[in-house]
């Protein structure tokens, strides 16, 4: 671990300490998963197909906050491994994309393993618990997208 000294750039030792801990997180390999069947960009595209509402290549980048070609190329890869289809909708110019059975039975199977991992990591957190982080991490993702989106607002950079 690194230190964080009081005269670096952060305001107090706390925020350089979040920073390293959200750094640490970001290097973790999380959706590296032992005996999973999908790669993590197959996880994630079927995480939000989850809902049950298929989406076009351009809802599933927005969703994603990827690239489109990133995207399309990682949508095409899990075709082609019976994941994912692609249908017409009447009316519509973008063909929709949803899962194949093949496609939720993999997703069910890789979100058991990733949810025995994450009962393992809070049997060994103590104290702490999955509802606490939860609150946390919604209230922090909450507050970083409001301040990411209004970065770009002059006025607001004056409040």
């Amino acid at each position: 671990m690194g230190h964080i000294d009081d005269d670096s750039i952060w305001p107090s030792p706390v925020y350089g300490e979040l920073a390293e801990e959200l750094l640490r997180m970001g290097r973790r390999k999380t959706n590296v998963v032992a005996g999973a069947r999908l790669e993590a960009s197959a996880f994630a595209i079927l995480w939000v197909l989850s809902d049950g509402r298929p989406r076009t290549l351009r809802d599933l980048s927005e969703e994603l906050d990827l690239d489109q070609s990133t995207v399309n190329r990682q949508v095409n890869a899990a075709i082609r491994h019976g994941y994912l289809e692609r249908f017409e909708v009447a009316g519509q110019v973008s063909r929709r994309l949803r899962p194949t059975p093949e496609g939720i039975e993999a997703f069910e199977h890789d979100g058991r393993i990733r949810a025995d991992r994450l009962k393992r990591v809070f049997a060994d957190l103590d104290p702490g618990s999955p509802e606490a982080l939860l609150h946390e991490l919604r209230a922090f993702n909450d507050a970083y997208e409001r301040t990411v989106a209004h970065q770009g607002d002059p006025a607001l950079r004056r409040a």
